[in-house]
């Protein structure tokens, strides 16, 4: 939030412009190869094909009664991308970077693709990785986040500080939801382990209760 009111109080020549410059500088030409393809492949996702993802957890938890879940996936995307992302850039409104390979709307800081793309990672490690190989998840998520800044500077759709301040602040999001929701989480968690237990129970019980035929 903080580096949000430094780049609106001189939203062309912020004090790390001259590393926005460089950065964007390296991303120069040519722009085609496989490096045009995995950036196309990443913009698609951080848009509104990456948005399918969390929709069909939204309509795929209530059906399985994992509410807590499905309310930690709204708070968090309704927070994170409407609320903070959203508003920082009606609030700052950056020019974005001359001439971008891609459609973009206005407000260059801070990037929505890196905040989804970080936001989507927590989210997902949260409600669908288990405790034990979350590590292994969030190193391989990590390098999906750095991966997708990349593409947007190198579509010039960004600065890179609009992609570190969109990645954190996805990621932020997503964390401070979790950690509201985690005694909900915990609960529901419990909850199923029994229901899966009692389930589990019923059916020994019925295999052994029935008579042997033959």
């Amino acid at each position: 939030m903080a580096t949000a009111f430094v780049v609106r109080a001189d939203i062309t020549d912020p004090p790390f412009q001259g590393l926005d410059d460089r950065w964007l500088g390296w991303m120069g030409g040519p722009h085609d190869g496989p490096y045009l393809a995995a950036a196309t492949v990443l913009n698609w996702f951080g848009g509104p094909v990456g948005a399918a993802l969390p929709l069909a957890l939204l309509l795929l938890l209530p059906v399985r009664r994992r509410w807590a879940s499905a309310g930690f996936l709204l708070a968090a995307y309704l927070g994170g991308n409407m609320l903070v992302i959203q508003g920082l850039k009606h609030l700052v409104d950056r020019p974005r970077p001359a001439n971008p390979l891609v459609r973009v709307d206005h407000g260059s800081f801070p990037s929505g693709h890196a905040a989804t793309a970080a936001l989507l990672v927590v989210a997902v490690g949260v409600l669908l990785v288990p405790a034990a190989r979350r590590w292994a998840w969030w190193y391989g998520g990590a390098a999906f986040t750095l991966a997708m800044m990349w593409s947007r500077t190198w579509l010039h759709a960004h600065w890179l500080t609009d992609t570190v301040a969109g990645a954190a602040a996805g990621a932020g999001a997503g964390l401070l939801a979790w950690w509201l929701f985690q005694p909900a989480l915990a609960r529901e968690a419990v909850r199923s382990h029994d229901r899966r237990g009692a389930a589990a129970g019923a059916a020994t019980a019925t295999a052994t209760s029935t008579p042997a035929t033959g």
